[in-house]
């Protein structure tokens, strides 16, 4: 009696924890997750092209040539790999998952790491056209990582797969 009873109470929360839990197919993760690192690429670069044309001068264009030249470096020995992997979770998922999984639970210490360093960076004393470099760097590399994921995700519709 007592097994019986707790059964319908797991049963009745896991039900009110499932109602509350934003789930979608996981091919959409992919489009959420190339939206944010665009998003995240595109705020960065914003803050780092503003830097760059308060001081327009040509050591400034240089460190922004330099910082893109930087980000094709990062994108391709680093945030292209992730996404590569990132994607390749998703798709290992359940047909529909949690939202939040367009990112493994822990990537988001490493965003609270990275979104916490640039918090400090800014507010630093360090020179913002010196900044620009590593925000243009990050940033373009994000955005061009982002890329795979749309790719991924329009050759599933391609494809047929839902």
């Amino acid at each position: 009696m007592f097994e019986q009873q707790r059964s319908i109470e797991d049963r009745t929360k896991n039900s009110w924890w499932s109602y509350l839990k934003p789930t979608l197919p996981k091919r959409w993760l992919l489009i959420v997750a190339g939206v944010m690192w665009s998003a995240v690429g595109i705020m960065l670069l914003n803050y780092a092209v503003t830097w760059l044309t308060l001081s327009f001068s040509i050591p400034a264009i240089l460190l922004g040539v330099l910082g893109i030249i930087l980000s094709v470096m990062v994108n391709r020995w680093g945030f292209s790999k992730i996404a590569l992997k990132n994607i390749e979770r998703i798709l290992a998922l359940k047909e529909k998952a949690c939202l939040f999984s367009f990112q493994a639970w822990k990537s988001y210490l490493l965003i609270i790491v990275m979104v916490s360093t640039g918090i400090f960076l800014r507010n630093s004393a360090i020179p913002k056209v010196y900044l620009a470099v590593v925000y243009t760097a990050i940033g373009g590399a994000l955005i061009q990582a982002s890329v795979k994921y749309y790719t991924r995700f329009f050759s599933l519709i391609h494809r047929g797969v839902s």
